[in-house]
This record gives C-alpha cells, structure tokens and sequence, in this order.
C-alpha cells in the first residue's frame, strides 16, 4: 500500500516525537481495493495539544478539536489526525455527548462504524485489522463493528452510510446489518436533512443493478426519507405497456440512467404522483393523466424538505415535470427543445426518456431508436439558431432603427427567433432588418 509522501512526512514527526500513529479508515479501505483516496486520515495515541506542538511550524486548523480532531495543512495538503478515543453515549442518535481519549488503538477502532472502514496502516506498511476487516473488503460484504443496532443508535445516520457503500462499493450488505438497517431505520427522523440528502444522492449513483436492488429490499427506509414515495409501493398500473408496479418501474428507471445526481434523483421522482391521477377505463386500462406535473409539485416539496441546493432542485424539478414531453425526430423540434431547455438540460432530458422507456414493457413499445435519433440531430441543431444570441441581430441594431427601448425589443428578437426555427425567415442580417420594419410597424 503507498501512502503519500504527505501523510508519511506527517506521520514520522509524530513517531519521531515519540507517538504512535496509524493511517485509518476510507484511505486505508479504497487503498486495499486498488483506489486512490481523496484524502489521508491519521489517528494517534498524542492528545490535541501534543499534536499541536508537533506540528508547530504548520498551519493547524482546529477543525473538531474537542473530538480530538485537528487539520493539519502539510506540503499543501489537509491531513486530519485525531487522538485515539472512546465515544460517550449518543443522546440525539447523531453525536456522542463528549469522547474520551484512550492510549488504545483497539478501543478507537471499535467505535468506527463498519468492519471495512475499521483498518488502520502503520507507516512501514503494517496493517491493523481487528475486526476482519480486510476478509469482508474480499467478500465485498458490508458488516457493522460490533451489535448492528448499537451501532445504528449511535448514529443513525450510518443506515444511509452502509446503503451508500453497498451501491457505489457493489458491495452485499451482511444479513445481520440488513436486519437492523430495516428495524432503525425510523431513527433518521433525527438526522438533518442535509446529511440524508448527501448520502442518498452519493448512493443513488452507485452501481446500477446494486441500486436497483437497494431501492427495492429497503424500500421501507426510503420511504422514511420520501414518505411520498410509499403510495407507489405495488401499486398496479393496469397498463399493457407496463409490467411493473409504479414503485418498481420507478426503481429501474433509476438504475438504467446516467449516474448523474440529478438525472438519478430525477428518475427517483419522475412518476412519483401516478397514484394520486390513477384512472381506469371501461377496459380496465389504467391512465395518469397530468402524472408529469402532479409529480413535479411532490418533487417541489420533497427536494425542499431535503434542502437540495437551488442548482440541484432546477435541473431535478425541470428534468421531472418534463420528463413526457414530446420531443419528434426532426431537426425543427430539436431546435425548438434546445431553445425551451438548453443544450444540457436537453441532453439529460433524453437520458431522464430512455431511462424512463427501459423501464416500461418493451414488447408493446420501444422508443430508444427515436430517442437516439432525437440525440443524432443535436450537433446539427447545435450550428444554427435557436436561441436569441444566435441571431444575426441585437437589441442595440433595433434601437438605431428607432424601436424604443424596452420590452418591446425583447418582443421583437423573440418574433424574429420564432420566425427562423420554423425556416420562415432566414438568420441573414439584412433580411432580420427587413423583418423588424415590418414588427416594429405593426406593434407600435
């Protein structure tokens, strides 16, 4: 295993200062599967203010000092380093009310959360491994230290966690934390939101057939995250063009898209109002009539409640409420999107389509030819005008032909751009010029 340079400069002045110290957790776990981590953490036997003194001539950060945690800035880097410690009870299923510092590697080890991220590494290349942690990194099993449900009690906030290493590490989750993953799992109502929200947006971008079967078997977690999400739960959409229930094809929507957050949570939420529209025929067909913006109103809701940020919650709300908008196979409609949307809005649009098509019965309907037909016309669509700074004309060419200042320029270029994608009017200068004459005339 190679640990930096950094982390390994860091770690001989605190050896050389006499202290024990180990590299620890998700470095130590990413590095065992031949991944390089995003950053090195150390963990050692010197109290805070000992550490401090080693690392006199560095910029320390006092990042979470009374957990016994600095941040220690060497050769540019951030490296975290805390004192080996024993957690006190957890009175809000979140934090311990206080630490206690031990002189003992196995204690701080013991308190960690799961058997993978347990590990630690000494600077010549030892590896500490009390709780077989390296055996379930080799049956990419996920498995709590220790009782499940303390662990969980604790801090519940590691339901989610073992949820998101299961998807992005394609890891099984081990049957004893399962089962107490499902019997906690109503212990995240404490967690704040944004915690929730980051690690279910990390785990919906996991691997896809493991999402899939997360969403699935810990539907009833998910549904203390969503609540809206239960009414979809088996709910049969007496379709021909559907075989699943509208959780289920929801589900695999999720897991057939881009595992980009936005397009997965999209997916998460795409049909989420079908059983508030649900209608049946006298055929016994079922139809959702207005599903789309019935959906994006509880998307509106949800992604507040999950405090997203404002970029996340546009693209997810948009990406929902337009999911069944009809897009047809031709350049003039492609413009047309590309105006309404924007070129990468429009590009995730189709990726929310496909996902959305993979999901339904593919005997009665297949529309991923379109859909790639729609994507083969973008880069053509792209060179021409479909948007007002592509017009071979501006707002100050209008006011020296007299129009005054205002909206009616806005209402000008916008009659001028209607008029060029529907290849009406050319983009040529002259002709635009021609054109505002006559606008600028009749609207005055």
């Amino acid at each position: 295993m190679q640990i930096p340079a950094y982390a390994k400069h860091a770690m001989d002045l605190l050896e050389n200062a006499g202290f024990e110290c180990y590299a620890v957790g998700g470095c130590v776990r990413d590095s065992l599967l031949g991944k390089k981590p995003n950053d090195w953490d150390i963990t050692t036997i010197a109290l805070p203010e000992e550490t401090e003194k080693v690392f006199a001539g560095y910029k320390v950060i006092e990042t979470g000092i009374k957990h016994g945690t600095i941040t220690v800035l060497v050769e540019d880097e951030p490296l975290e380093i805390t004192t080996y410690r024993i957690d006190g009870d957890y009175l809000d299923n979140r934090h311990p009310s206080g630490v206690t510092f031990t002189r003992n590697l196995h204690e701080d080890l013991a308190r960690r959360d799961f058997t993978i991220n347990a590990l630690a590494i000494s600077r010549d290349g030892k590896l500490v491994d009390e709780f077989d942690g390296k055996t379930d990194l080799e049956r990419h099993v996920i498995r709590c230290v220790g009782d499940p449900d303390k662990r969980f009690n604790e801090d519940a906030l590691r339901i989610m966690r073992a949820l998101r290493f299961s998807a992005t590490l394609d890891f099984d989750i081990d049957e004893r934390t399962s089962e107490s993953i499902l019997r906690n799992r109503e212990l995240l109502r404490n967690i704040a939101a944004e915690r929730v929200t980051e690690e279910l947006l990390k785990l919906l971008c996991g691997a896809g057939s493991r999402v899939i079967d997360i969403l699935l078997r810990y539907r009833d977690v998910f549904a203390v995250v969503i609540p809206e999400l239960e009414p979809c739960f088996d709910f049969d959409q007496h379709n021909k063009h559907h075989i699943y229930d509208v959780y289920e094809h929801i589900v695999r929507s999720v897991g057939d898209s881009e595992p980009l957050p936005d397009v997965r949570f999209a997916m998460l939420l795409h049909d989420i109002g079908k059983p508030q529209c649900f209608t049946i025929d006298e055929d016994g067909t079922g139809h959702f009539y207005s599903h789309a913006d019935i959906s994006a109103d509880i998307a509106a809701d949800v992604l507040k409640r999950l405090k997203v940020s404002n970029e996340l919650y546009d693209s997810v709300w948009n990406l929902v409420k337009y999911h069944y908008y009809p897009i047809e196979p031709n350049i003039k409609s492609v413009r047309r999107r590309l105006n309404k949307f924007g070129p990468e809005l429009f590009e995730k649009l189709l990726m929310v389509k496909l996902a959305d098509n993979n999901a339904h019965n593919m005997e009665t309907g297949d529309y991923s030819g379109e859909i790639k037909e729609i994507r083969s016309l973008i880069p053509e669509a792209m060179t021409q005008c479909f948007s007002i700074k592509d017009l071979a004309i501006s707002g100050n060419d209008l006011i020296e032909l007299g129009i005054e200042k205002g909206p009616k320029i806005g209402e000008i270029l916008n009659s001028l751009l209607e008029e060029v994608m529907d290849e009406i009017l050319p983009n040529e200068h002259e002709k635009l010029i021609e054109r505002v004459k006559v606008l600028g005339t009749s609207k005055a």
